[in-house]
């Protein structure tokens, strides 16, 4: 199967890659040269034999729409858009009216795995027609962990976003109570070895996963994060899973307490955002902010 590939960066160019190893044709197009397989979006297409699908992997909102518009006038009756990074479920209905006027089919899929999708594989949620879906279906198995389970679809288009959307932001509540505990841990005088404590919980606790053993591999990097300014980013799928559950009437008090802990740390340097902080780079490749100098030097 081929597959047209927009957006070659931290997630793109892992994609691209997993999909290879799985015997797909990948054809990639990124504004970077170095990282391109092809000249621009036209070359793209004309390279992909009919049915042509074309997986969009840019950042959301405008990024996104300029390929999509693009994409609208390239492709054929029969082809398949694929919007796989973070695009807002409202955006997804918009773009898939665009391109249904065109008769062109379009999928939204929710990504998660990072840095690490490569080797791990990537859980994907997705959203569309099912004979769409369906017709996808070798793209998902090459990219999905192995097993039975990584990949699910969720519903009709926006579907798949809105299920990511939550995913993102129940992490940024599991994140924010590892922060919270390792701060209380820290600060006290009595418990002497922080980063070895929570190595202990990697193995038979009920808190124990996958963000969890990224927190200890942090500590080993760094074993009291001085090294990290304590602010963290939001992708905005935190502050949009807020703004649903208002919509909806769904209480949701730990989520968003924990965005608006990220908002708190763009007034102070937080101790528990240097874990936040720590964690996103660990999972995700998201950058973080050095501490200043002379708080780095100090013991």
């Amino acid at each position: 199967m081929q597959l047209g590939l927009v957006g070659l960066g931290k997630m793109g160019g892992n994609m691209r890659e997993r999909l290879r190893d799985a015997g797909l044709t990948v054809v990639g197009y990124d504004r970077d040269p170095d990282l391109s397989d092809v000249d621009g979006l036209v070359d793209l297409v004309d390279r992909l034999e009919a049915p042509r699908t074309v997986w969009v992997m840019v950042p959301a909102g405008a990024a996104t729409q300029g390929v999509i518009d693009q994409l609208a006038t390239l492709l054929k009756p029969g082809d398949i858009v694929v919007d796989g990074g973070n695009s807002r479920w409202t955006d997804d209905e918009k773009h898939a009216r665009q391109l249904q006027a065109r008769d062109i089919g379009f999928v939204d899929a929710g990504v998660s795995g990072g840095v690490w999708g490569l080797k791990n594989g990537y859980a994907l949620m997705v959203g569309g027609d099912e004979e769409h879906v369906e017709r996808l279906k070798p793209v998902f198995d090459a990219l999905k962990p192995e097993g039975p389970y990584g990949f699910v679809h969720a519903g009709s288009v926006g579907a798949g976003h809105f299920a990511k959307m939550v995913h993102n932001g129940i992490e940024y509540a599991m994140m924010q109570a590892y922060a919270e505990g390792w701060e209380l841990l820290e600060k006290v005088g009595s418990v002497t070895d922080v980063r070895e404590v929570f190595r202990s919980w990697t193995q038979g606790t009920v808190i124990r996963s996958w963000l969890l053993d990224l927190a200890v591999d942090a500590l080993d990097d760094d074993e009291h994060l001085e090294k990290l300014r304590g602010y963290a980013e939001d992708s905005g799928e935190g502050r949009w899973t807020v703004e649903a559950a208002i919509d909806n009437a769904v209480p949701m008090p730990a989520i968003t307490s924990a965005l608006f802990a990220r908002f708190a740390s763009r007034q102070d340097d937080s101790p528990q955002m240097k874990m936040v902080a720590a964690l996103r780079n660990q999972f995700g490749g998201h950058a973080v902010e050095a501490a200043p100098a002379d708080e780095a030097k100090k013991d």
